[in-house]
């Protein structure tokens, strides 16, 4: 199969598209004939050395953490699933390839209505975002959130599963992709190359605080996620583009006896990525049959123009899903 793989570690010309061997499904596995994958902000890391698949590295190190397409091959012990079934899922590596192993119980269901195309921009960011804001965060109906990089992914997965929800919903995002948020169902867009959205979420919530912050910034953003959230709010930490190392008043989170959160999907063991998995898809899949919830696709790609993908994503300037056609 053709696969892109990481040849080293630098730029995006370290990127090559190579045949490498097909995927044998084990017992409970199946193999998936990718139509789709989707670019996350892990593969540039992982181009660069910095996030690194779990486990052993691999002879070929194929990149993609997600992918839309069609079961062509299932393992022995598998019976919910067949061949022609037209599926989606998370994976911890290997997507950007002709096809990719996973175990069965990591699969869910192309929603009706969306292409198998299409739905490769859901797995990550929704599954990321809802165990985010309602897993870890227990946001609920009536409550409010506070989410950075409105027009990411993630954002943008975040500001609908929050209406979804019955809750309210803040993002801070640039001058650009203001409209985009509003579009979505933002209550309160921040473009924070013009406001401290410190003072917005104060004015916003009359002083009380959010009831979480879904953060993957990091950096200097903590200080002022802490001053957010309301007592005994939930702060939680899904990346770090604003950069690794943070410090901030630790006097300051004591009082609100609040939670700091760090949390990442890929490394997991498997049954807790089984069990958001299976909290995913009879929660939230329902709402993409009924059409509460959509994907959000800034452009596509082909495989042979993986470069061109990843320094595109590099300028930040995309909104929603930035896709590769397999």
């Amino acid at each position: 199969m053709r696969a892109v793989v990481i040849t080293e570690y630098g730029n995006e010309d370290v990127l090559e598209v190579q045949e490498v061997p097909d995927p044998s499904p084990g017992p409970d596995q199946v193999v998936v004939g990718v139509t789709a994958s989707a670019m996350n902000r892990a593969d540039l890391l992982q181009r660069v050395g910095q996030y690194p698949a779990p486990g052993p590295k691999p002879v070929h190190e194929i990149p993609g953490l997600e992918y839309s397409g069609e079961i062509v091959t299932v393992g022995s012990e598998v019976s919910n699933w067949s061949v022609g079934d037209a599926v989606m899922g998370i994976v911890s590596g290997g997507a950007m390839a002709e096809m990719v192993v996973t175990h069965e119980r990591m699969l869910q269901s192309v929603p009706r209505g969306i292409s198998v195309a299409d739905a490769a921009a859901i797995p990550e960011v929704f599954m990321t975002a809802h165990d985010a804001l309602v897993t870890q965060g227990t946001l609920s109906s009536g409550g409010r959130a506070l989410v950075h990089a409105g027009a990411s992914g993630v954002g943008t997965a975040a500001i609908q599963i929050a209406k979804a929800l019955g809750a309210e919903i803040a993002v801070t995002c640039s001058s650009s992709k203001v409209a985009a948020c509003r579009d979505l169902g933002a209550d309160l867009v921040v473009d924070y190359t013009q406001q401290d959205f410190v003072e917005a979420i104060e004015g916003w919530t009359e002083g009380v605080g959010v009831d979480v912050v879904l953060d993957v910034v990091g950096g200097d953003y903590l200080a002022k996620n802490v001053q957010c959230v309301k007592v005994q709010g939930r702060i939680v930490q899904v990346g770090v583009m604003g950069g690794p190392m943070a410090s901030f008043a630790l006097g300051a989170l004591l009082p609100k006896r609040a939670s700091l959160i760090g949390t990442v999907l890929r490394s997991r063991p498997i049954e807790q990525k089984i069990e958001a998995n299976q909290r995913f898809v009879s929660e939230l899949l329902p709402r993409f049959d009924d059409g509460s919830l959509k994907p959000v696709i800034d452009s596509r790609f082909s495989l042979d123009e993986i470069s061109e993908a990843h320094a595109y994503m590099d300028t930040n300037a995309n909104i929603g899903k930035i896709l590769i056609d397999i």
